[in-house]
């Protein structure tokens, strides 16, 4: 897959008003300051598209960018630590299930997973709620960079081990880094793949 534009859309904190369903769709999400705006702009090739910060919890809406005209890449507010209070965690929390359950055209989340880490309660508690509620998902480790390949190959390794203590099919995954941009092109094929299953109701109407 060539992009040759990728450009913000529109913020929302409710899912009846994000852009209308249209065009393919997946959300990008992940625990607070695990790489997801340096990802989505490797992804994309435009540096500074979303925005990164140093801050967990910078992301706090639901943000479209519309790529090539043909799909959407969703940013999510990240789960987990966040220098924001209860009540607004709940809030996101509420915003974000409601968006995954009942977002017509979303076909895949990209669960984003820092790849120095050894499997997160709060990664696998996700995971086992998007399995629960039928969501289709993948797995991208991140910040494969900052370790050796070794390294990275065991902590994958311990997180499908894991995975495979309550999953039958263990999902998709990617391997990735925003400063080499590795994996970017798998990431790409394997959404390029899945919009060739879209067939929207209303083309058949």
């Amino acid at each position: 897959m060539v992009i040759h534009d990728a450009r913000f859309l529109t913020s929302n904190s409710r899912a009846d008003l994000c852009p209308a369903p249209t065009v393919p769709e997946y959300a990008f999400i992940g625990r607070s300051n695990v790489g997801k705006s340096s990802l989505i702009n490797m992804l994309t090739g435009r540096n500074g598209l979303a925005k990164t910060s140093s801050s967990p919890g910078k992301t706090q809406l639901i943000n479209h960018f519309s790529i090539n005209d043909k799909w959407y890449l969703v940013d999510l507010p990240g789960y987990g630590y966040a220098k924001v209070s209860k009540t607004s965690r709940a809030e996101w929390a509420k915003m974000i299930n409601y968006y995954l359950r009942n977002r017509a055209n979303l076909m895949c989340v990209c669960v984003l997973i820092d790849s120095r880490h050894p499997p997160q309660a709060a990664d696998l508690e996700f995971m086992e709620k998007l399995g629960e509620e039928g969501i289709p998902f993948v797995m991208i480790f991140t910040k494969t960079d900052k370790q050796s390949t070794a390294q990275t190959k065991a902590l994958v390794t311990d997180y499908l081990k894991k995975m495979s203590e309550i999953w039958d099919e263990l999902p998709r995954y990617f391997q990735t880094s925003a400063e080499t941009g590795l994996g970017r092109d798998e990431v790409l094929a394997f959404i390029s793949e899945i919009n060739k299953q879209w067939a929207p109701e209303t083309e058949n109407a």
